[in-house]
């Protein structure tokens, strides 16, 4: 009967158990029942917050005319972000305004995504709704106030009403400009970042969970099915590889649309 059914085990065998999205709504682990409650999802946010302070401080702290090898990582992943994002996409002078926020924007998403695959903690800061959703909220006020604070109230004008377009038209263009630049916008960027680092979790878990399944209690029990799990465990391991990407992926993504919306609001009327 076991051949015919794979998920089957002997008696005393765990069973399988697929990954849940119970794991994103950890219990407290510390100052339960207060306003300060911490779960392992804010501890893992409060780390990566700890150490993004320390490296930047360590990096800025002793520079050199001939980098060391530390100063040189910093200074090539700072120059990615500042010559291939905010400069390319917002030029000199919008681009050193909005720099310090952008840069933000980058190595929190990047340290955030990272922890999904770091060992011992497993479970990316940016995989719970609350962190995206501020992050997008940020990018939102801060491309309205840039097109507010160039064009005044214009800026809606030019949002709501593309120049070159018959007036009778207007009735069905100025819904769909609203929906797309006021509520698309914020929207997408909260749930391409969240169900990428969402997904990708669940796919990890799957895997190796099934790895330990098919090992440790089919394999185990004597079932030759069991040795799917060698499958599973290079899928694994592949989609670990892919989740690395991921990480460095959506900060990028979130970034530069941050950015391109930012630039589209200083355009004006476009």
């Amino acid at each position: 009967m076991n051949l015919l059914v794979p998920f089957a085990t002997d008696e005393g065998g765990s069973g399988f158990h697929g990954p849940s999205i119970d794991e994103f709504f950890p219990a407290p682990l510390l100052f339960a029942g207060t306003p300060f409650e911490l779960n392992r999802v804010m501890l893992i946010r409060l780390l990566v917050l700890t150490v993004l302070v320390v490296m930047f401080l360590l990096a800025v702290r002793r520079l050199r005319v001939v980098p060391t090898r530390g100063q040189a990582f910093f200074e090539f992943a700072f120059g990615f972000v500042r010559e291939g994002i905010v400069i390319n996409t917002l030029g000199e002078k919008d681009g050193k305004r909005f720099m310090p926020l952008l840069v933000t924007i980058f190595f929190l998403i990047l340290g955030m995504n990272i922890t999904g695959v770091t060992p011992g903690l497993q479970l990316a800061g940016t995989a719970v709704i609350g962190l995206p959703l501020l992050l997008a909220l940020i990018a939102y006020v801060t491309f309205i106030y840039a097109g507010v604070k160039k064009h005044g109230g214009k800026f809606f004008k030019y949002s709501l009403f593309p120049s070159g377009v018959p007036w009778f038209l207007y009735p069905l263009i100025v819904p769909i400009e609203f929906l797309s630049t006021f509520i698309v916008r914020p929207v997408t960027l909260v749930l391409r970042l969240l169900m990428n680092l969402v997904a990708g979790h669940m796919l990890l878990v799957l895997c190796f969970s099934a790895t330990h399944f098919f090992l440790f209690d089919v394999l185990a029990h004597g079932n030759a099915l069991g040795a799917l799990g060698v499958g599973t465990f290079a899928f694994g391991i592949v989609f670990y590889a892919l989740e690395i990407f991921v990480a460095a992926l959506q900060a990028y993504v979130f970034t530069i649309l941050t950015a391109i919306y930012i630039q589209l609001a200083l355009a004006g009327d476009h």
